[in-house]
């Protein structure tokens, strides 16, 4: 399963998430992430694709692993293990976000009218 970046790219559109999440700005074209504007159904949408990724990545993961548990199809082992690290940073990466997004939605919730 290929996913169209690799490590290094990804290094480098993490720094400039870092980067705009830091000076308050918004995310522009020139950072190399793809913009997320209205016609793409906003942040339902985007969540959703994000949480589809991870069930992806860990399935994938998991079908590996069972390969190489059994022995079949020629997987190595480091091919499942960095497959498995890959699922498990992408679900970390996840719950942060639901973490973040309850916080704010408590915080909302609990401000004085």
């Amino acid at each position: 399963m290929k996913t169209g970046l690799n490590h290094h790219q990804l290094l480098q559109q993490m720094q400039s998430l870092n980067k705009v999440a830091k000076s308050g700005g918004f995310i522009s074209s020139q950072t190399g992430i793809q913009n997320v504007n209205s016609t793409s159904g906003g942040f339902g949408n985007l969540l959703t694709k994000a949480i589809n990724t991870v069930n992806t990545q860990q399935m994938e993961s998991s079908r590996l692993a069972g390969q190489v548990e059994t022995g079949d199809g020629g997987v190595s082992l480091v091919k499942a293990m960095i497959s498995s690290q890959k699922s498990g940073i992408a679900f970390q990466a996840t719950l942060q976000v639901r973490n973040k997004v309850v916080s704010a939605y408590q915080d909302i919730m609990n401000m004085p009218i």
